[in-house]
């Protein structure tokens, strides 16, 4: 294998990375800032007011993405071996 090669491998397994762990995020992100300008209208600064929302929400969206993100990483790996 040649330096190209491998550079590609590393760009495709870096794009999966986002692809699969990108929505899972970005909800996160999402209900964190919904979450902080909440607690910016109301001046309550609880701490864990952020963080257990947000963990319900991935969590939540993680079990109803499951089947795409398996799918996405069945195929990249099946991808993967038919290019060796």
């Amino acid at each position: 294998m040649d330096s190209g090669a491998a550079v590609d491998l590393s760009r495709e397994a870096l794009l999966m990375a986002l692809i699969v762990a990108g929505p899972i995020m970005g909800i996160g992100l999402v209900i964190g800032l919904i979450i902080s300008i909440v607690q910016a209208v109301t001046q309550l600064q609880e701490q864990t007011l952020t963080f257990v929302p947000k963990i319900v929400a991935m969590g939540a969206a993680t079990a109803l993405l499951l089947p795409w993100l398996t799918w996405r990483l069945v195929e990249y790996t099946q991808a993967l071996w038919g290019e060796m």
